[in-house]
């Protein structure tokens, strides 16, 4: 009997690893649709004659920012895999907390030949929750973007919209056609995906995840100042990210807080939620309560009465009777 469940609980495990795969393979082709396809229409937003708030400077294209695209990303995939891997393998090493992780996590069988032993399963878990959400927040910002069409800082700016025989004397006119722009159309489409900003989104999520991991995980005994130094950089980085994207007019305040709110939900969501504040899969079980079985005795015997306590017994009665008859 046990050894069926033992082959039925091997049965289930790459049935799981295969819905898993199946998920994350789904999110990257989702990804790949918003960012490389025009599979998704963004939708065309008006705007106001003359508008102060879109008539920003344009600060060119994206590889010109002070935090270019393709390091932002680089540092925001790297950074956290590296810091969780090395963590990871240091833990193990460490006597003091390999048993701990030994007694949170325990070894899966895959076959008769191969098994997952702690140390690559919690890697491969949290590294692979980590890469979901970071693809799971491009997605809400994409939607975001495609869903809202709102306008960039500069978009007036790219756009150079042709007033002819529209009614611009005054600034609060509202202009509802979209096919005024006689600028560049490819920058103009990109003036129009700013809110939530994708930059600030994935910098605070890839912050708070590694935050989140840094101080449920390590342990230091040398300084108490170190992880709260460490996490408190992390975190100022990604802000200094989103404000970076408002100095340079390329997103709203509000954009930026938003992308913030976003990425920060979504990594707290993972980390308390899925990997369970980077806890293993299996708890200790808990201890009965001590205070229930205080008032209890540990093991109880039939009295035998002592001829000495008999002897003491009768004098104290007689002594009770003396005093009475006096």
């Amino acid at each position: 009997m046990a050894s069926d469940n033992t082959h039925r609980s091997y049965s289930i495990i790459p049935c799981f690893i295969f819905v898993e795969l199946v998920i994350m393979a789904g999110t990257v082709l989702l990804v790949y649709y918003f960012e490389c396809t025009d599979t998704f229409g963004i939708h065309i937003q008006g705007f106001f004659c003359k508008d102060a708030e879109l008539m920003k400077p344009y600060p060119g294209v994206e590889e010109s920012s002070f935090i270019p695209p393709l390091i932002l990303y680089c540092v925001v995939a790297a950074a956290p895999t590296a810091i969780i891997f090395i963590g990871e393998i240091a833990m193990y090493i460490m006597k003091s907390t390999r048993e701990a992780l030994i007694a949170q996590e325990k070894t899966i069988v895959t076959g008769e030949c191969c098994y997952l032993n702690p140390l690559i399963r919690r890697i491969i878990r949290f590294i692979g929750v980590f890469a979901f959400g970071l693809f799971a927040t491009d997605i809400f910002v994409n939607a975001g973007q495609v869903a809202t069409g709102n306008l960039a800082p500069y978009f007036l700016s790219v756009c150079k919209p042709n007033y002819t025989g529209m009614d611009c004397r005054f600034n609060h006119q509202f202009i509802a056609n979209g096919n005024i722009c006689t600028g560049n159309q490819v920058v103009v489409e990109r003036a129009r995906r700013s809110f939530p900003s994708k930059d600030a989104s994935l910098s605070v999520y890839s912050a708070v995840y590694v935050t989140m991991y840094i101080t449920s995980t390590i342990r230091t005994k040398s300084s108490r100042l170190a992880k709260p130094v460490l996490c408190l950089g992390i975190l100022c980085a990604a802000f200094l990210t989103g404000l970076n994207r408002v100095s340079e007019y390329r997103n709203h305040c509000s954009d930026v807080i938003a992308g913030f709110i976003l990425g920060s939900s979504i990594a707290l969501f993972l980390g308390i939620c899925v990997v369970n504040n980077f806890k293993g899969t299996h708890s200790t079980p808990t201890k009965q309560k001590q205070e229930d079985y205080r008032g209890l005795p540990l093991m109880t015997f039939p009295r035998v009465e002592s001829p000495l306590e008999t002897l003491s017994a009768q004098v104290e009665s007689s002594h009770k009777c003396d005093v009475t008859v006096l």
